[in-house]
C-alpha cells in the first residue's frame, strides 16, 4: 500500500488509549441502565409485569413507554420509531423497557426477570409478503406496505427497445448488512441542577440526538446539551439508534435524578441496529449493436423493515443515480421503499448507491461480453463526460468530468487490457482460474436535493495568540477535525500547533446537518474558509495602522502577519495583545451554503447534487475450482476528490472503504429467519480479515472543484460503492459463471 506524511489531531490521545469514548465515561453516583426485549417478531396487546424485577437486589427502577412525558416515538421523516414500545411490536429489535440497577450486573439480573406477554400476529417477512393484495399493513401510519416510491422519467425508452440488437433482462439481490463499528452504543446522561440534561454518546449526529431526547423528555431543545466525544466508528449506523439509546439513557436521568450510563452488548447492537437496506432490481436493457445503451427499465425495491427510517433519502439517492455513470437518453426508473416485520433498514455507508452500482456495472460487463466488445470500450461509448446530460436531467458543467481519465489511470496501473486477455473465463490447466474486473461510478457530493446543505464554523482567538477552532461537522473517526485543522492553517498561514479543535456542544455551534453522504469536507472545509477570510477582515481592519499599511495590504503567513512588502510584522501572540488593548474581540462565525440544487419529484428529473466524485475501482482474483474460494490478488483504486487537504487521510478513506466493499461481495450477510436472526455477534456474522485483502493502491486524482472554497470534495463514501461489482465481474471473467446475488458463494458445482 501507498504511504504519504499523515497529520491527525487525535493520533496521540487514540494511539496511546488516552482517547475518551462513552464507556469511558462516569460520575458519582452513577446508575447502569440494559434493554429489555420481547420475543416477537409480530405482536399486539403487549403486557409488561416488572413486579418481580423491581423486587431484585439493587433494582431502582423499570421504565416503559408509561413513564414517558414526551412522545415515546420518534423519526427523522416519520414519527413511527418506538423509543418504548407499547400495544404492538412490530419488530424483534423493539425495546419494551429498560431497567435501572446500581450495578451493570444488578440491571441484567432484573431485566431476566422482567414478564413480557403479547398476541403474536402473522408478520410480513418479506417484500414479495409485503406487496400481496390483503397483506397485513405494518407501518402505524399509511394503509400500504408501500411507504415510499420514487420515479424517473427521461425520454421513452419503450420505442426504442425495437431498435436495439441486445435486450437484457436482469435480476439482482443485495442483502442486508451489519455496520460492524468496533464501539457498540452507549450514552452517559446527566441530570443538571438547571434542568438541562447532559448527554455524552457514541452518536454520529448530536443534533439529532437531541431531537430525539427532547421528544421523548418533552422538553424544548435548549432543556438538552449534547456533547461530542470519540466515536469508535458509525459508517452511517449511529444515527437512530445511537441517538434512542441516549434517549432512554436520558429519560432514566430524568426519572432518578442520578446520572446513568446504557451500554450495548454487540448482542443487543446487532439485534436491535438497522442494517442497509437489502434490494431486489429488476433492469430492462435495449444496447446498439455499437454497444450505446439505448433504453432501460428499472424496478427496484429496498426492505425498509418494520420503521421508515431514512428510507425516502436512500431510496431517492438509487433513484438519481439509477443507471450509474451513464448518459442514457431514455430512462424510466421506478424506486420502492417497502415495510416489513424484518429489523428496520437505515443510513449506511454509500446510502442506496452500492446495490445498484452492483447491478448496472455488471450490465455492462454483460451487454460488452455478448456484443463483443471491450468492457472499457462499452463505458467509453457510455459514461457521462464534459456537457453530458445525466438521466435527471442535469448538465455537467461547471466542474472537472473526468471519469474517463480516472478510468484510465486505473487501467494503466493495473494493467487491465493485457490481463483481461488471460482471464480463464471457466477454462485453466490447474484449479486456480484467474479473472480481472473493474466498476466504475460518478457520486453525487454531499445530500444533494434530498436535504439542506449548509455548515457553520467558529473561530475565536486567544489572548495568546493561540486560536480555538470549531464546525459543525461530527468527527466519526474519519479525520474531520484533523482536516477542519489543516484548511484553517493554510487560510491563516499559522502553524498547526497554533490550533486546537474545540469539541464542541448542541448549546454552542450551530446544527448544520447530520455528518454523512460525503459531505463533511466540503461543507465544512467550506464553511472554515468563510469564517477565516471574516478573522482575516476583522484583524487587517485592526492592525493595519500596527503595520503601516491600508487593510488590504495585510497578509498572513509563516506563522505572521505581515504589512506592506514585509517592512512591519506582528507574532500572534502580539497581534492578539493589539486587539486586547482596542477592546475588539477576535472571534468569527461564518456559514457556507452549497450551490442550489432542484428536483421535481413527479418525474425525477432536476440537478440532483452541486458536483460529483468520479471513481474507477479494478480487482484481480482467482477462484479454485475445487473449492470455489475467491482469492483476491491485486486492488487499484483511483478517485478524483477535488482537492486532496490530508492525502493520507485520503488513501486511509480509500483502503478502508475497499475492505468494506469486499465484505459486501464476498462475505457480509445478516441472515433473518422468521424475522429473528443468529448473526448476534462477530463469531456468525464474518467480515473481512487483514488475509483476506491484497495488495491495495490507490490513485488520488485531482481536479479543484469551484463549488467547494477548499477545490475538496470527498471520499467516505466513494471508496465503497463499487468494488463489489468489480469483483462480481472478476468472477466471471475467471469462471464464465454470473453472479447476480450478494454475496458471491461460488460452489464447485459451479464450474463443472
Amino acid at each position: 500500500m501507498q504511504t504519504e506524511k499523515a497529520y491527525r489531531n487525535d493520533a496521540y490521545a487514540k494511539v496511546t488509549g488516552r482517547a475518551t469514548y462513552a464507556d469511558d465515561i462516569s460520575f458519582s453516583g452513577m446508575l447502569h441502565a440494559v434493554p429489555v426485549y420481547a420475543d416477537y417478531v409480530a405482536a399486539k396487546d403487549l403486557r409488561i409485569d416488572a413486579s418481580e424485577a423491581l423486587r431484585s437486589p439493587g433494582c431502582v427502577r423499570v421504565i416503559t413507554a408509561a413513564d414517558v412525558p414526551g412522545s415515546a416515538t420518534f423519526g427523522q421523516i416519520e414519527k413511527d420509531y418506538p423509543m418504548f414500545v407499547s400495544g404492538q411490536v412490530r419488530s424483534w429489535g423493539d425495546v419494551c423497557a429498560i431497567v435501572v440497577a446500581e450495578t451493570r450486573v444488578a440491571a441484567k439480573a432484573a431485566a431476566a426477570l422482567v414478564k413480557i406477554e403479547a398476541t403474536p400476529v402473522k408478520p410480513v417477512l418479506g417484500i414479495d409478503e409485503a406487496l400481496k393484495p390483503g397483506a397485513p399493513v405494518v407501518p402505524s401510519y399509511g394503509d400500504s406496505n408501500i411507504v415510499t416510491h420514487h420515479r424517473l422519467r427521461h425520454g421513452d425508452p419503450e420505442p426504442l427497445f425495437a431498435q436495439a440488437e441486445l435486450i437484457l433482462e436482469e435480476d439482482f439481490e443485495t442483502q442486508a448488512i451489519e455496520h460492524s463499528y468496533m464501539e457498540p452504543e452507549t450514552a452517559v446522561c446527566v441530570p443538571r441542577s438547571d434542568g438541562v440534561v447532559e448527554v455524552y454518546g457514541s452518536m454520529q449526529h448530536p443534533f439529532s440526538t437531541r431531537r430525539f431526547v427532547a421528544a421523548l423528555l418533552g422538553e424544548p431543545l435548549s432543556s438538552v446539551e449534547v456533547y461530542t466525544i470519540a466515536v469508535g466508528g458509525g459508517f452511517g449506523g449511529k444515527d437512530d439508534t445511537a441517538a434512542v439509546v441516549c434517549a432512554r439513557a436520558a429519560l432514566a436521568a430524568k426519572l432518578t435524578g442520578k446520572p446513568v450510563k446504557l451500554r450495548y452488548d454487540r448482542e443487543w447492537s446487532f439485534r436491535e441496529s438497522y442494517k442497509r437496506h437489502p434490494y431486489r432490481m429488476h433492469y430492462k436493457v435495449g444496447v446498439s449493436s455499437e454497444g450505446q445503451v439505448l433504453a432501460v427499465k428499472a424496478t427496484m425495491y429496498a426492505d425498509s423493515g418494520a420503521y421508515l427510517s431514512v428510507t425516502p433519502w436512500v431510496t431517492w439517492r438509487s433513484t438519481a443515480q439509477c443507471f450509474g455513470p451513464y448518459a442514457i437518453d431514455n430512462i424510466h426508473a421506478d424506486v420502492y421503499g417497502v415495510a416489513t416485520n424484518n429489523i428496520f433498514s437505515g443510513a449506511m455507508r454509500g446510502f442506496g448507491s452500492p446495490q445498484v452500482n452492483f447491478a448496472v456495472e455488471q450490465i455492462m460487463d454483460m451487454a460488452a461480453h455478448k456484443l463483443k466488445i471491450h468492457p472499457l470500450g462499452m463505458r467509453r461509448i457510455n459514461m457521462v463526460k464534459q456537457d453530458s446530460v445525466t438521466v435527471t436531467g442535469q448538465k455537467l458543467s461547471g466542474h472537472t468530468v473526468s471519469l474517463e481519465d480516472v478510468m484510465n489511470r486505473v487501467v494503466h496501473e493495473i494493467g487491465y487490457r493485457k490481463k483481461y486477455e488471460k482471464c480463464s473465463f471457466g477454462t485453466a490447466d490447474g484449479d486456480e482460474l484467474y479473472g480481472i474486473g473493474l466498476a466504475i461510478s460518478y457520486r453525487g457530493a454531499s445530500l444533494g436535493a434530498e436535504g439542506m446543505d449548509f455548515c457553520s464554523c467558529i473561530i475565536n482567538g486567544q489572548y495568546d495568540g493561540s486560536i480555538l477552532l470549531e464546525t459543525g461537522i461530527h468527527e466519526n473517526g474519519q479525520g474531520s477535525e484533523t482536516t477542519m485543522t489543516l484548511v484553517l492553517a493554510e487560510e491563516l498561514g499559522v502553524d498547526l500547533k497554533r490550533i486546537r479543535y474545540r469539541r464542541s456542544s448542541t448549546s454552542v455551534i450551530p446544527d448544520s446537518g447530520t455528518t454523512v453522504a460525503t459531505r463533511g469536507t466540503i461543507l465544512g472545509g467550506s464553511s472554515v474558509v468563510i469564517a477565516a477570510r471574516q478573522y482575516r477582515k476583522l484583524l487587517s481592519d485592526h492592525l493595519a495602522e500596527r503595520l503601516r499599511c491600508k487593510p488590504e495590504e495585510v497578509t498572513f503567513h509563516d506563522d505572521k502577519i505581515w504589512g506592506l512588502n514585509y517592512a512591519y510584522s506582528l507574532t500572534w501572540e502580539e497581534a492578539m495583545k493589539e486587539l486586547f488593548l482596542q477592546r475588539i474581540t477576535p472571534y468569527a462565525f461564518g456559514t457556507f451554503q452549497a450551490p442550489p440544487v432542484s428536483w421535481d419529484d413527479t418525474n425525477g428529473q432536476g440537478d440532483a447534487y452541486f458536483t460529483y466524485v468520479y471513481s474507477c475501482q479494478a480487482v484481480e482474483l482467482s477462484v479454485n475450482k475445487k473449492t470455489g474460494a475467491v482469492t483476491l490478488l491485486n486492488i487499484v483504486a483511483g478517485h478524483d476528490i477535488g482537492k486532496a487537504i490530508n492525502k493520507a487521510m485520503v488513501l486511509g478513506q480509500m483502503y478502508g472503504g475497499v475492505t468494506q466493499g469486499v465484505g459486501m461481495a464476498l462475505m457480509e450477510d445478516f441472515v433473518r429467519e422468521e424475522g429473528k436472526t443468529r448473526c448476534l455477534n462477530f463469531d456468525a456474522y464474518k467480515i473481512p480479515r487483514m488475509t483476506d485483502l491484497p495488495e491495495m493502491t490507490g490513485i488520488i486524482i485531482e481536479n479543484h472543484d469551484p463549488s467547494s472554497l477548499t477545490g475538496a470534495k470527498g471520499i467516505g463514501e466513494p471508496a465503497l460503492e463499487i468494488i463489489a461489482p468489480a469483483i462480481a465481474n472478476a468472477v466471471f471473467n475467471a469462471t464464465g459463471v454470473r453472479y447476480t446475488k450478494l454475496p458471491i458463494r461460488v460452489q464447485p458445482e459451479d464450474l463443472a
